[in-house]
């Protein structure tokens, strides 16, 4: 008899009474009572009434070993029949309240499922595989856009500008507020794009002139036209996800991206500039008065030796972006930033207001390489953002793009 059919079931037996038909044991011959039984060593001990064999010390005493073992396979048939009824009437109790704990749930999960689509929250499913030969797996749901936050408009008549982490009051009063802006495509946005952030805030405190108030991403528009970027409502869900939930200080703004024509670097950083100091007024001291924040362009090494092109960087621009606004500029491997600064008449004359921040730790990914990882069916794990991850696999973003060897070579 299976030990498991019979609830309780504790059998004592002596080892050189071991039977094929009956479990064995392995305990040793000097087996101790069990606590709280009476019943001798060498005798079936069953706990539960359903299965206590009805053969005494007499009975054994007056029968052969067979008519013995015969007697209790009989009994022990009987008692593990009844416990089977048993479990199964219980079985059936248990089922009846599983049935109404699980309509129970069905309505709070439909609740719950309601409310979530009320927010206007995408609720994707967590397995996801970057290629048909790699085997599905779990991802956390810990980067998804906070409830309460509302997300990025898709057209222009829906559009507000996002302030729900500016910061509204200066916490040092002899500091500048600043808010540092990131442009770019961010297709998609990796953790370099992030770490660039923790960077520049971390060389800023060193510096002990700015407090930073806020941070951006500003992902370009589809009329940016470069390959391999995907669709634009795409790249700010993906910048969504990938800071709402990591960062405490990020936001994503849409406006650039939901414009109908390609907007310069400069005409961006007007924009923000607009918002914050001229419609808000700049951020509040603890006196109560009102101060300007100063805006900086965030970017890498790679961005800023582009300047030194003036098919795509134009000298007027130049001038406004490094004399109005100001630089971070992150180094990156194979970037000498400080001899082009020192070489180009522009960025050497607005030397002040470029700040330099150096890589301690070398980060290279490289969004250009992500999505040829993606298209050949490689694993992108710990590159991106899991939330972004997915949402890429959820949509099927660049599987199917094709960008010259060029692009990826020089990467």
């Amino acid at each position: 008899m299976d030990p498991r059919l019979a609830p309780n079931f504790t059998p004592i037996i002596r080892r050189q009474h071991q039977t094929p038909s009956l479990s064995h044991s392995t305990t040793s011959a000097a087996t101790p009572r069990t606590a709280g039984s009476s019943s001798p060593v060498g005798i079936f001990n069953f706990s539960n009434s359903h299965c206590t064999p009805d053969l005494s010390m007499a009975d054994i005493g007056s029968t052969t070993g067979s008519d013995i073992v015969a007697k209790l396979e009989q009994q022990v048939h009987s008692g593990s029949e009844s416990a089977i009824s048993s479990r199964a009437n219980s079985s059936s109790r248990d089922s009846t309240v599983s049935s109404a704990d699980s309509h129970s749930e069905a309505q709070a999960t439909t609740t719950n499922g309601k409310r979530k689509a009320e927010m206007d929250f995408d609720i994707l499913a967590p397995p996801y595989s970057l290629s048909a030969n790699r085997t599905p797996h779990q991802t956390a749901d810990l980067e998804e856009v906070p409830h309460g936050i509302s997300r990025q408009a898709r057209d222009l008549a829906s559009y507000s500008f996002p302030v729900h982490r500016l910061a509204e009051v200066l916490q040092d009063n002899t500091m500048q507020p600043l808010v540092i802006v990131a442009c770019g495509s961010f297709s998609p946005i990796t953790f370099l794009h992030l770490r660039m952030f923790e960077m520049a805030i971390d060389t800023i405190r060193e510096l002990n002139k700015f407090e930073v108030v806020g941070g951006y991403y500003s992902p370009v528009s589809d009329n940016y036209r470069k390959a391999g970027l995907a669709p634009a409502n795409h790249r700010v869900r993906m910048c969504e996800l990938a800071c709402e939930r990591t960062s405490s200080w990020l936001m994503v703004d849409a406006w650039e991206s939901l414009q109908p024509t390609y907007q310069r670097t400069a005409v961006v950083l007007d924009h923000f500039n607009y918002e914050i100091n001229v419609k808000r007024g700049g951020i509040k001291t603890k006196t109560g008065e009102r101060r300007p924040a100063k805006v900086m362009l965030l970017a890498g090494g790679d961005l800023i030796e582009s300047m030194g092109d003036p098919n795509v960087w134009a000298d007027e621009d130049l001038h406004h972006i490094l004399g109005r606004y100001g630089c971070l500029i992150v180094e990156r491997t194979g970037s000498d930033v400080r001899s082009f600064l020192l070489s180009h008449d522009i960025m050497y004359e607005h030397r002040h207001n470029v700040i330099v921040i150096k890589q301690l730790i070398y980060n290279d990914i490289s969004s250009t390489k992500v999505r040829l990882f993606i298209r050949r069916g490689m694993s992108v794990q710990y590159l991106l953002p899991n939330s972004v991850i997915r949402y890429i696999e959820e949509h099927g973003l660049y599987v199917g793009m094709s960008e010259p060897v060029s692009n990826v070579l020089k990467f």
